[in-house]
């Protein structure tokens, strides 16, 4: 079964940059989509980015132009470098997978899509 572990959490100011890592066992992540998502306290799990098997990528309007997903297949395992960061980008960060939609070549960043998940990192932006 595939297992998704996020590290790179942490404090940092506001304007400050962090790098989350979502590694991957169990299964290779080229043939998933892979979502990042994000829950601050009292709000529903909001989609933040997704990479799609053939790379396509998405963000969420309040993060484009600030953070960037990528994958290193070698590695397997998916980024997502924040920069820029904002006290609203304050949240627990998972990251997702589902298995590639054959029919489909754009992710979607639904929560309700993906099937694994890992345990989430905690970010946290101070003004």
């Amino acid at each position: 079964q595939l297992q998704l572990v996020e590290s790179g959490g942490g404090l940092v100011q506001s304007g400050g940059s962090l790098r989350l890592s979502c590694q991957a066992s169990g299964s290779t992540l080229d043939s998933y989509f892979i979502g990042w998502f994000r829950q601050a306290p009292g709000k529903e799990r909001e989609g933040v980015s997704c990479i799609s098997s053939g790379g396509n990528l998405v963000y969420v309007d309040s993060v484009k132009g600030r953070f960037t997903i990528s994958r290193d297949n070698a590695k397997n395992t998916v980024y997502l470098e924040m920069n820029t960061l904002k006290p609203e980008d304050t949240a627990v960060y998972y990251c997702a997978a589902v298995g590639a939609p054959p029919l489909y070549s754009l992710c979607m960043i639904l929560p309700s899509e993906y099937d694994f998940w890992g345990q989430g990192t905690q970010v946290t932006v101070s003004s």
